[in-house]
């Protein structure tokens, strides 16, 4: 797949790639939504989060697509409802953009229907001093199990995510792992 261009809103259709809380909670009008893919990334627990679930005393983890070139993920590509778009826009940067750990790009998405369009998703930027791409899958599971944010806990954050993407039938044998372990330690 090639470099998306960013398209200009109002021509054609806005498509979002959802990878994670989006999934379950996508917080703008959808007019249509299909299991999708892209290419060159992975979805992983790299950030800490000091806002939605966890704090800066003691921070949570979330998912963000960090760079993987033999990767792909999985997701969900919504097309976002006519008229929508700039509230949508706006919306997701006050959501995704808080502290600035995300970047906003423009990636080419592949729908199950087999067509590509150009999706804004929002990925990890390993400069920034939340990212924490190589903490191993333990240490993960002991910071999901205990952190608490403002849209709630860590863990069902990741509860919800892991059984969305089972009922979409989407493989991520790292959240499985995860919800697992959490569920272990929480008790």
């Amino acid at each position: 797949m090639q470099a998306a261009v960013q398209p200009v809103l109002g021509d054609g259709p806005m498509w979002v790639f959802g990878y994670g809380s989006l999934i379950w909670n996508p917080e703008f009008p959808v007019a249509a939504r299909q299991v999708a893919c892209v290419e060159g990334w992975r979805r992983s627990f790299c950030m800490r989060s000091i806002h939605h679930r966890g704090t800066e005393g003691d921070p949570g983890l979330v998912l963000a697509l960090d760079r993987a070139t033999e990767g792909a993920c999985g997701g969900v590509g919504f097309k976002v409802r006519a008229g929508a778009e700039a509230a949508t826009l706006a919306a997701l940067r006050a959501r995704e953009l808080i502290s600035s750990a995300y970047e906003e790009v423009w990636l080419p998405m592949r729908l199950s229907c087999g067509a590509e369009v150009a999706a804004l998703a929002y990925v990890i930027d390993r400069d920034h001093p939340q990212y924490c791409g190589a903490l191993a899958l333990e240490e993960q599971a002991r910071i999901i199990a205990r952190a608490i944010g403002k849209r709630g806990s860590n863990r069902d954050y990741l509860f919800s995510t892991a059984d969305h993407l089972a009922d979409l039938g989407i493989a991520d044998p790292d959240l499985v792992w995860l919800a697992l372990r959490v569920r272990e330690l929480a008790g």
